[in-house]
């Protein structure tokens, strides 16, 4: 399974001008749907996504774009697991957020890779489990 990050799915769904080129990102994401990849999203990171929103009418469309991505759902083990992350690299001295862990742990949990433009990624990815889609 590929979870996508925020930092993907902000590019996905990002105005681009018509003569503006694709990104490598995006093509990506649109070559994986249309190969019909498991793809999903933590519930964190839709709403980081839908958060972003300002027009009632854009977070709506926003939302019924996301509509076709199951959703991954973070339970206890999810939230424990991001807690040893989280305690694993501050005792190495890398400094991540919470939400960070939390979708690194989601993405282990399910034995997925995390599809991300987000740097701080790679240093969890070091010291855990956590398996990366590579650019």
């Amino acid at each position: 399974m590929i979870v996508l990050d925020t930092s993907v799915l902000s590019a996905v769904f990002r105005r681009r001008k018509a003569t503006e080129p694709e990104s490598a990102a995006v093509a990506t994401v649109r070559r994986m749907i249309s190969e019909d990849w498991p793809l999903s999203i933590p519930g964190v990171v839709l709403q980081e996504l839908l958060s972003g929103v300002r027009l009632r009418e854009q977070f709506r469309i926003l939302e019924s774009l996301t509509d076709g991505f199951p959703l991954l759902l973070a339970g206890r083990r999810e939230h424990v697991l991001a807690a040893r992350i989280s305690n694993t690299c501050r005792r190495t001295g890398v400094s991540v957020s919470t939400v960070d862990c939390l979708i690194a742990a989601q993405t282990i949990a399910v034995a997925g890779r995390l599809f991300t433009l987000d740097n701080d990624f790679e240093r969890i990815a070091a010291l855990t489990d956590l398996k990366l889609v590579a650019p």
